[in-house]
């Protein structure tokens, strides 16, 4: 039997039982140095993207900790999205399933879009580990249904996407009512400047774990730009997806609008396509989410909902159909692709009004490769910025040239009609040698 690197946090049967049931075997960075803090009981800022097993790094130790004989609240885990709160409460339920009756540890998932009284009703009995949506959660606190005064543990999932949906003072709301005595553990891809007063108040002097590196520069992803010059962008983006053939597509656009024009004349091409964007209904969301789960869409078409709030599986291509206003999301994007080890595609179609984006991403570590798409079939074409790079040449061969031609002391007749002719002489020498480099 293959060993499993997750036997040296003394887990529980149960939690070992399920990593092996799943194929989990080696620990993610992020596990191994998160798990051993969240056993001794510190509170921990873990900065990292997603996908890179984050969510085991908490719902693992939190499970280990958990005491099924004490029927109340122990724990309080909160996201930003239905969707993602979603996800996490099926991970717990996948693995708490290997829990005997004598050791049943009870998760509840409290999100918005459910019937509020409904749940009230259900809360006779506390659950061991609340898992929900900032909002929905202080709501039932405020309403005495939901008592997490028990609770010696809260979770803040995606705490700088919580913050730009201004969800901060709902999960502030919730802390308050908490014990002094708080084990906070925060995940959050950065920790923007307006976050700090928050995790200031409730975590003194927390260990941080950040992992570098591989954020822009994942290893099995390729990044390709496409330029639009002055194409139907919406046929572009048909031709890619035939093109391609992919396993599982995201195409993502900036607004909802966008989108929903998007996925509405891909379906009329003929292809079924998925949607995922903020104005489907909380049912519509859900049916969407079973749908996608159940593979029965080859190609989604989303906003950056999906980029951070939704982890869907086996996407194999990425493609944005135009670039993100704020370019952290470009980062997101293509890391929906790419994961647990797989290859993966992130394709850009872009217009000349794209340039400084684009520049700004390969500052950032992003290294494109440039294509075309031709008769239906993609072909590599030269760099975008390549006439940039010759004018740079050739003002290298002048300042070249000027200082090897020199000025004679002696100025005679004809002399800056001599001096241009050796200068264009050793320019036509450089510009020989420039190829032959090449």
């Amino acid at each position: 039997m293959k060993e499993n690197r997750f036997e040296q946090f003394k887990f529980q049967s149960f939690i070992l039982d399920s990593l092996n049931k799943f194929g989990f075997n080696n620990p993610t960075e992020i596990q191994e140095r998160m798990i051993p803090l969240v056993l001794k009981g510190e509170s921990a800022i873990g900065q990292s993207q997603t996908g890179t097993g984050k969510t085991l790094a908490y719902v693992l130790p939190i499970l280990e900790k958990i005491h099924p004989e004490r029927q109340e609240v122990q724990a309080v885990i909160t996201a930003p999205t239905r969707e993602l709160a979603s996800q996490i409460y099926q991970q717990v339920l996948k693995i708490t399933e290997q829990c005997g009756p004598e050791k049943a540890i009870s998760a509840k998932l409290f999100i918005g879009g459910t019937d509020k009284q409904r749940t009230i009703e259900k809360l006779k009995v506390q659950p061991h580990i609340v898992i929900g949506t900032p909002g929905r959660i202080s709501d039932l606190v405020n309403d005495q249904a939901l008592f997490v005064h028990t609770g010696k543990i809260l979770v803040v999932d995606e705490a700088d996407m919580m913050l730009d949906m201004g969800f901060i003072e709902d999960v502030d709301r919730v802390a308050a009512k908490m014990p002094v005595s708080l084990q906070m553990l925060v995940f959050s891809a950065t920790i923007p400047e307006k976050l700090k007063p928050f995790l200031k108040k409730y975590m003194e002097n927390p260990k941080v774990v950040q992992i570098e590196g591989k954020r822009n520069t994942v290893e099995n992803l390729e990044h390709y730009l496409l330029p639009s010059r002055h194409r139907n962008k919406k046929e572009l983006v048909l031709e890619a997806l035939h093109a391609y053939n992919p396993y599982l597509a995201i195409v993502f656009a900036n607004t909802k609008r966008m989108a929903e024009d998007l996925a509405q004349y891909l379906n009329e091409k003929g292809l079924k396509v998925g949607r995922v964007h903020g104005d489907l209904t909380p049912r519509e969301r859900k049916k969407m989410m079973k749908q996608i789960q159940d593979l029965e869409f080859q190609y989604i078409v989303a906003t950056d909902l999906a980029s951070r709030g939704i982890d869907i599986e086996g996407v194999s291509h990425v493609i944005n159909y135009e670039l993100p206003a704020d370019l952290d999301f470009y980062v997101h994007r293509a890391g929906r692709t790419a994961r647990a080890g797989k290859s993966g595609v992130a394709l850009t179609i872009y217009d000349l009004s794209d340039e400084d984006a684009l520049n700004r991403l390969e500052k950032m570590g992003i290294e494109f490769k440039n294509l075309d798409l031709k008769n239906g079939e993609f072909v590599e074409i030269e760099a975008r910025n390549r006439r940039k790079t010759r004018v740079k040449q050739e003002n290298e061969t002048d300042r070249l040239a000027k200082s090897i031609v020199r000025k004679p002391n002696k100025v005679k007749p004809g002399y800056k009609k001599k001096m241009q002719s050796e200068m264009e002489s050793i320019k036509k020498r450089q510009r020989r040698l420039n190829q032959k480099k090449k």
